[in-house]
């Protein structure tokens, strides 16, 4: 159902939690394409000895993190695209609250989540009575 995109430029350090953050999602129905854009560290190396058949590297010159997403939809197999960075985790249940949030709002096409800081902050000064909900004015939301 999604193809999970992940550009990847010298995230050695991060690149193995992200891929597992993913991994150990509760909904399953995904590929992860990890887009290498030239890096120039022991990334690639990282994701290769991660051993699960939806994983697929793709390599290409430096071209910028736009350019490695672009490739990443290119090569897509799936309907739903999601991006996650190489250095960005998800919740277990990420692709559970989007797929949730697909069957509520069918004739929606682009769905985005909240996240939380590393460092705590509060981010939003909204107070929300339901998980899943349209926002009518992105803009202004943001």
């Amino acid at each position: 159902m999604f193809s999970i995109i992940i550009p990847l430029y010298n995230k050695e350090l991060s690149i193995e939690n992200t891929i597992h953050s993913v991994l150990n999602q509760c909904f399953q129905d995904f590929e992860i394409l990890v887009v290498n854009d030239g890096s120039t560290d022991n990334s690639v190396n990282v994701v290769e000895q991660i051993i699960d058949a939806r994983i697929r590297l793709i390599n290409q010159t430096n071209q910028g993190v736009s350019a490695a997403r672009n490739r990443g939809i290119t090569e897509a197999q799936f309907d739903w695209i999601a991006f996650l960075d190489g250095d960005d985790l998800w919740f277990e249940n990420h692709l559970t609250e989007v797929t949730k949030m697909i069957t509520a709002f069918p004739a929606k096409r682009f769905f985005t989540t909240s996240f939380k800081s590393s460092d705590n902050r509060r981010l939003s000064k909204h107070k929300r009575h339901s998980t899943i909900f349209k926002v009518e004015n992105y803009f202004k939301e943001a």
